[in-house]
């Protein structure tokens, strides 16, 4: 018979996107999960396949140097009784001419980009076509893959939502940013392969580095180490922490991943100016997120940056409440990671779910900077030996802070002060704008029996076991929020719990702060040489900070923070109280116009008020949201916006994807900085 001749194929971009929930990523390429069959159709000439007549068989190939021994490269010839430990293919139907094929990866395949070539054979004539590329993902619907995740509306929030909020400010005031993590939007897949590819472990050895793709622990410590640039690698961007931005983009400005990632790939694979904490956090949640893992961004207030290792952070004070330098520890505001679902083979049974993967350069692990990925349940258990790096982040979440008050003739005081780290951890909340609490999955409740019994199994002391109610109590409080532009009081509040009168000095500092806990000048303080406390009292001292004094050196991370030092005269005993006060931006207000429906024309309504007493030049407003706009859009005012005058513009936009998005607004200009707003918007589908 006549050998069988292929003319046309379709690899079926749009169903198998639809079916392998990958279709926003456009139907220009084929895009699948492992596990899941996904269908072609193969036209020939002249004549149609027939079995027992015909051969046909595939080969996948991925990476540089395909082989079979290191799962980079397979055969597999189409049978009716596929193995669903292997690639396979199934005939499906037959139409005449007109085949369609079912092909399947196993579910622990190695991810990333394959060719797919066809072989025919009858008698002993052959043919072979390339018939095109297709990429692979990590599938969270699939029971058997090592990223698979139950819950239909978890596996909404952190594979499939392209927007998020990511959570900031202070423990006692926590603030939320938008965030347009974009996985699905053009290029960014390519870019995410791009790079794996430019990552050191593949330059090393490619057949390697490829082979071990199939497992999600090592795509995530790959992608913690290359979020940043510390290593000579070609990382995607660099951090400051000086607040000297000028020649880059501020930390504070960005509003998603797209353009970060976009700017790396653009520049050739150079660092982007500047990432902090919760920018490097971001974009790898984005990475992880386009390839299939489950991954979320979380916050840890207070967190510990304990440099050597004995989760004791000592923070040196003089004694009228200015911090010294003399430890490389400290404490941040807040701290980002990120935390990616998946189970963990290489380890004992009970470490499966959430990993803390950490790709801010901090320290190194294994020569990299990189963290992660440590299970949560291990940092909650204290388990410290298991990989990776889990007494790093157990630190973070764990450690106790000792303030030492140095006094002038160099001798130095250990003061009372109430444990401090690793409170709120936060993430948001699986398909509302809220925040879900998830400090107990890092840490069981504290002076709990548990608590102790982890600390002991980790051989380490917890000193702060809760301060006892008998003494003297100190501690800052804010009576309304403090608003940039305006004058605000705090105030140190001091309780006596005896029954004697206790004479005391009482110094209060505030001095502006960044969120890594570096602090600058000072703008307000108070110093009280002898403050009387009557028995089972309370005493309010207030500090009033004014605008002229912090307008000048307040960054653009928006603290300022307050120092409390009471000393007893009798006793001799010093208490410390430290407050961070975050300075609120005003807020950005949006106003849809017109029915929102997909492919039809919107207008946004954008507008703040200037709260401060002088003018702002060179405001600009940047929006962009996942499927809503096309790329990012930026609008430069072009008059200065004067004190308590509105800057506003409108924007016409034509949302692409229905369903529910987020417009993400950011603006800029010379005093005010970062400020952040966005609205829900629901697209109603285009009518059929």
């Amino acid at each position: 018979s006549a050998d069988l001749v292929l003319e046309t194929w379709d690899l079926q971009c749009e169903r198998n996107g639809r079916e392998h929930r990958t279709a926003e990523m456009g139907s220009q390429q084929l895009v699948v999960r492992r596990g899941q069959p996904f269908t072609i159709t193969l036209h020939f000439l002249g004549r149609g396949y027939e079995e027992g007549v015909d051969k046909l068989a595939f080969n996948v190939e991925t990476g540089p140097c395909p082989i079979e021994t290191s799962g980079t490269r397979f055969h597999f010839a189409v049978t009716d009784f596929p193995e669903e430990s292997s690639w396979s293919a199934v005939v499906q139907q037959q139409d005449g001419e007109l085949l369609s094929i079912s092909l399947c990866s196993p579910p622990n395949a190695c991810i990333g980009r394959y060719s797919l070539i066809l072989e025919t054979s009858t008698g002993y004539q052959g043919s072979s076509y390339h018939i095109g590329d297709f990429v692979l993902l990590f599938n969270a619907w699939h029971p058997e893959d090592s990223v698979f995740l139950r819950d239909e509306d978890e596996r909404r929030e952190y594979v499939m939502s392209q927007e998020g909020l990511i959570y900031q400010g202070s423990r006692d005031y926590i603030t939320s940013t938008p965030w347009n993590f974009g996985q699905f939007e053009d290029d960014i897949l390519p870019i995410c392969l791009k790079l794996l590819d430019t990552n050191p472990k593949f330059l090393r050895d490619q057949n390697r580095d490829c082979s071990r793709r199939n497992d999600p622990v090592y795509i995530g410590r790959v992608v913690s180490a290359m979020v940043n640039c510390n290593d000579e690698d070609q990382g995607v961007l660099a951090g400051r922490w000086d607040n000297r931005y000028e020649d880059g983009m501020s930390p504070m400005a960005w509003i998603g991943s797209v353009d970060i990632l976009k700017r790396w790939k653009n520049f050739g694979c150079q660092p982007v100016k500047y990432g902090q904490c919760w920018v490097f956090a971001a974009v790898a949640c984005t990475v992880m997120r386009c390839l299939g893992v489950p991954s979320r961004v979380v916050t840890n207030y207070n967190s510990a940056h304990d440099t050597n290792g004995n989760l004791v952070i000592d923070r040196y004070l003089s004694e009228t409440g200015e911090e010294e330098r003399r430890s490389k520890d400290m404490i941040w505001n807040f701290h980002c990671w990120v935390e990616s679902w998946m189970a963990r083979p290489d380890l004992a049974p009970g470490y499966d779910g959430w990993q803390a993967l950490d790709p801010t350069p901090q320290e190194k692990s294994e020569g990299v900077f990189c963290c992660g990925p440590a299970p949560v349940r291990a940092i909650k258990e204290g388990d410290l030996k298991l990989k990776y790096d889990i007494p790093f982040v157990f630190a973070e979440v764990n450690a106790d802070v000792v303030y030492w008050v140095v006094k002038d003739d160099g001798t130095q005081k250990k003061s009372t002060h109430s444990s401090v780290v690793g409170k709120n951890i936060s993430t948001k909340s699986v398909g509302r704008d809220s925040r879900e609490d998830i400090t107990h999955t890092y840490k069981y409740p504290e002076g709990s029996e548990k608590e102790r019994e982890v600390f002991a199994k980790a051989e380490l002391e917890k000193s702060s076991l809760g301060v006892e109610d008998e003494g003297l109590h100190l501690k800052i409080k804010l009576s309304d929020g403090a608003n940039n532009g305006r004058d605000f009081d705090v105030f140190a509040v001091i309780n006596n719990n005896t029954d004697e009168e206790h004479v005391c000095r009482l110094m209060l500092c505030a001095r502006t702060a960044s969120y890594n806990g570096t602090v600058g000048p000072q703008c307000g303080f108070k110093d009280l040489q002898n403050v009387s406390l009557a028995p089972r009292a309370e005493n309010s001292v207030p500090l009033r900070v004014l605008y002229e004094k912090y307008s000048e050196s307040l960054t653009q991370d928006n603290f300022i923070k307050v120092v409390a030092l009471l000393t007893d005269y009798q006793t001799g005993d010093i208490f410390v109280a430290v407050r961070d006060i975050y300075i609120q931006n005003p807020e950005i207000k949006i106003r849809i116009l017109g029915e929102p429906m997909q492919q039809r024309k919107l207008v946004a309504e954008v507008s703040l008020v200037n709260p401060l007493a002088a003018p702002l030049n060179n405001c600009v407003f940047v929006v962009e949201g996942a499927g809503l706009t096309d790329g990012q859009q930026i609008k430069e005012l072009e008059e200065p916006v004067e004190p308590q005058a509105e800057a506003k513009f409108r924007l016409d936009f034509v949302p692409r994807q229905a369903g529910l998005h987020k417009l993400m607004v950011d603006f800029e200009s010379d005093k005010l900085t970062g400020v952040k707003g966005y609205r829900n918007v629901i697209i109603a589908p285009q009518p059929k």
